[in-house]
């Protein structure tokens, strides 16, 4: 019997930030070029916060604040540490980075930002990685931690993928953070945007 001609010669396997930077309208909704990539690079790590992934909260349950620093940066803290266990254990992601599969979203994010900072911190331990992309400069290091269980990831979006006049809108109090497939319940969980850029006074909103 003849062989159906089928061969895998053909087939690229790609890491995970290799595929984001390839195929940014998959994750992110839209591509290179458009003057929508950054707000929506933000958009994605926030609506990621209402629903994240089942293994670290339920949706709606998780309560995150989001300060936009920059045209192009942000920084996002969230009341989960699943980098690091109860048990003091670290758990590394992608590329030995702090960033795993339940914060994929993120990840995808800092595969297009310059510089990246993790922070995460659980009963009275703290670490501190620095990524250039989803590449660890270094390994996680101790920090003194601020109280309580979190999150924060600092991230600068490399201009390499986000041309002139290309950065995150200047009226955030639309975002579209739950989109039109949920059918989620209500919950406590909400996501506070403070936006920093250039003013006496931040603007905040809120979204639940």
């Amino acid at each position: 019997m003849e062989g159906n001609g089928y061969s895998t010669d053909g087939i690229e396997v790609l890491e995970f930030d290799e595929s984001v930077k390839r195929w940014l309208d998959m994750y992110f909704g839209t591509g290179r070029g458009s003057p929508d990539l950054a707000t929506r690079v933000l958009s994605g790590v926030l609506a990621h916060a209402l629903h994240p992934a089942a293994r670290l909260a339920a949706a709606h349950t998780l309560r995150a604040t989001a300060e936009v620093t920059g045209d192009l940066s942000f920084v996002v803290t969230d009341d989960q540490a699943d980098a690091l266990a109860g048990s003091g254990s670290v758990r590394l992601g992608y590329n030995g980075s702090l960033l795993g599969p339940v914060r994929w979203i993120s990840a995808a994010a800092a595969a297009v930002s310059s510089r990246t900072v993790v922070e995460v911190w659980r009963d009275g331990r703290g670490l501190c990685q620095e990524l250039a992309g989803l590449h660890p400069i270094a390994e996680p290091r101790d920090i003194h931690p601020p109280t309580g269980v979190g999150t924060r990831v600092s991230f600068e979006l490399n201009n390499a993928y986000f041309g002139p006049g290309q950065v995150i809108a200047a009226n955030l109090a639309s975002l579209d953070l739950h989109g039109p497939d949920c059918v989620d319940p209500a919950g406590p969980g909400h996501v506070t945007v403070i936006d920093m850029r250039g003013r006496e006074e931040p603007i905040v909103i809120p979204y639940r």
